[in-house]
C-alpha cells in the first residue's frame, strides 16, 4: 500500500515544475561563482596596457603570464574534483573559492615579471578543480537529456564576466587610478578578488552536495529526482582514471575541447587589446565595446542549448557554433581596417566560440558517471585548459614577431576548424541523449 501511495505521488509531479524549482535553487547561485570565477581569471586582459606600461611588459611577457595560470590549473585539476567527488562540493568548492579571491587580491602587488608569472600559476592553482567541478556537480542533479540547457545557462556566466566586468573593469581602471598611490590595475585586482571570498563563504553555509541533502525538497521529489539519475547512469562508464588514459574517447574529447578553449581565450585575452587597435583608447569606453560580443553570446548560447536539449543532437550544435567562430575570426582579420565591421566580425566570433563549449559537456557527460565522471571531466578540462595557456602565449609572441594580430587569428581560426571536424567524427548513437 505504501509503494503505491508513493507511485500515486510520484506520477502526480510535473517533472518540468521540479527541475525549475531545482534550477531556481541552485543554478543562479553557480551562475554568480561562474561570473566571478571567469572576471578573476581574465581580468588580467583588461589591465594589460597599465601592466605592460608600469611594469615594462612586453607582449610575450604578457602572454605567458596570462597562460601559466593554465599550468597550475593543469596540475592541480585531476585530485582537485576526485577529492570534490569524494568530500563533497559544499565544501571544496567554498575552499577553492575563499583560495582564489586572496591571490587573485594578491595581484595587486605585483613587482615585475616574476611576481607576475609565480601569482598566476598560484590563481591557477587555486582555481584548479572549479569549473570541473560544477560540471560533475550537474550531473548529481540532472540527467543527460536535461543537462545540455542547464549546462548553458551556468556557463553563461563567462558571457555574463564580460557583459558586467568590461564596463566595471574599464571604470576601475579610470576613476580609480592613483587613488592613495595606487594605480587602476591595483585597485581593480583587489576590489575584483573580494567577491570570490564572500560567495566561498557562502557556498559553505547554503550549497546541498546532494538531492538527498535537499531540504527544501519533499521526500517525494527527492524519489523523482534520484530515481532520474539512476536511470541516466545505466550503461554509462565506470572505469578507472588508469581506464580513462587509456580511452581514445577520452583524448578526442580533451583535443576537441582543447581547440575550442584555445579559441576562446584568444577572445578572453585579447578583445580588449583588439579594440584598441581599432583606434579606441578611454578603458570604459573599451569596457563597454568589450561587453557587445559577449551579450550576444549570452543569448546564442541560451537558443542553441534549447534547441540541443530539444532535438536530443548533440554534435552539429557544437561542431556549427565552432565553424560561426572561426568565420567571424577570419572577417575580422579581412575588416580589421573598419572599426564597426571588425567588432561585428569578433561578436559572430564570440558568439560561435561560446556557444559550442557548454554544448561540449554534453559529450562526456553522455557516457560517463560516478568516479569515472570525476576523473575523466576533470581530465578533458585540464588537458583542455593547457590552450589556456598556449593560446594568449602565442598570440602574444606572434603580434611581438609580425607587429600584427592577423597571424594568431588565423592560428585560431585552424584550432575551431579541427574541432568542428573531429567532434563529427564521433558516433550519433554515444552522445545524442
Amino acid at each position: 500500500m505504501a509503494n503505491t501511495r508513493k507511485r500515486t505521488n510520484l506520477s502526480m509531479i510535473s517533472e518540468d515544475a521540479l527541475y525549475r524549482k531545482v534550477s531556481w535553487r541552485i543554478i543562479p547561485l553557480l551562475l554568480l561563482c561562474f561570473v566571478v570565477a571567469y572576471l578573476d581569471r581574465v581580468n588580467v586582459g583588461f589591465v594589460k596596457q597599465q601592466m605592460e606600461r608600469d611594469l615594462g611588459f612586453s607582449d610575450t611577457v604578457y602572454g605567458l603570464g596570462a597562460g601559466i595560470f593554465f599550468i597550475g590549473y593543469f596540475l592541480f585539476e585531476v585530485p582537485s574534483n576526485i577529492i570534490l567527488h569524494k568530500f563533497g562540493a559544499r565544501r571544496w568548492l567554498g575552499r577553492i573559492m575563499i583560495s582564489w579571491g586572496i591571490v587573485s587580491g594578491a595581484m595587486a602587488f605585483a613587482q615585475g615579471e616574476v611576481h607576475f608569472y609565480i601569482l598566476r600559476f598560484l590563481l591557477g592553482v587555486a582555481e584548479a578543480g572549479f569549473f570541473p567541478g560544477i560540471i560533475l556537480y550537474l550531473t548529481y542533479w540532472y540527467p543527460a537529456e536535461r543537462r545540455a540547457r542547464v549546462t548553458s545557462l551556468f556557463m553563461t556566466g563567462m558571457s555574463l564576466a564580460g557583459i558586467i566586468g568590461g564596463p566595471i573593469s574599464g571604470w576601475i581602471l579610470s576613476v580609480m587610478s592613483g587613488v592613495h598611490g595606487w594605480d587602476g590595475w591595483q585597485w581593480m585586482y583587489v576590489l575584483e578578488g573580494i567577491p570570490s571570498v564572500f560567495l566561498g563563504l557562502f557556498l559553505l553555509r547554503f550549497l546541498n552536495d546532494r538531492i538527498s541533502d535537499a531540504t527544501w525538497l519533499s521526500d517525494t521529489e527527492k524519489t523523482l529526482l534520484s530515481e532520474r539519475i539512476t536511470q541516466d547512469q545505466l550503461n554509462k562508464s565506470q572505469a578507472s582514471f588508469r581506464d580513462m588514459l587509456k580511452n581514445p574517447r577520452i583524448w578526442n574529447l580533451a583535443a576537441i575541447y582543447f581547440c575550442l578553449v584555445m579559441g576562446l581565450y584568444g577572445i578572453s585575452f585579447w578583445l580588449p587589446s583588439l579594440i584598441e587597435g581599432m583606434g579606441v583608447k578611454d578603458s570604459f569606453e573599451v569596457g563597454l565595446l568589450s561587453a557587445i560580443p559577449w551579450t550576444a553570446a549570452a543569448i546564442s548560447m541560451v537558443l542553441v542549448a534549447a534547441s540541443a536539449d530539444k532535438h536530443r543532437e548533440r554534435r552539429w550544435h557544437v561542431a556549427i557554433p565552432a565553424l560561426l567562430g572561426a568565420l567571424g575570426l577570419a572577417l575580422s582579420v579581412h575588416w580589421a581596417e573598419t572599426p564597426s565591421l571588425a567588432l561585428l566580425s569578433l561578436t559572430i566570433a564570440t558568439m560561435g566560440i561560446a556557444t559550442s563549449l557548454p554544448l561540449f559537456w554534453s559529450l562526456p557527460t553522455a557516457f560517463l558517471t560516478g568516479a569515472a565522471s570525476a576523473a575523466g571531466i576533470a581530465l578533458i578540462n585540464s588537458l583542455g585548459n593547457l590552450a589556456g595557456f598556449s593560446s594568449p602565449y602565442a598570440i602574444g609572441w606572434l603580434r611581438d614577431a609580425t607587429h600584427s594580430t592577423a597571424a594568431g587569428m588565423y592560428l585560431l581560426i585552424a584550432c575551431l576548424l579541427v574541432a568542428a571536424c573531429i567532434t563529427l567524427t564521433i558516433p550519433a548513437r554515444m552522445v545524442n541523449k
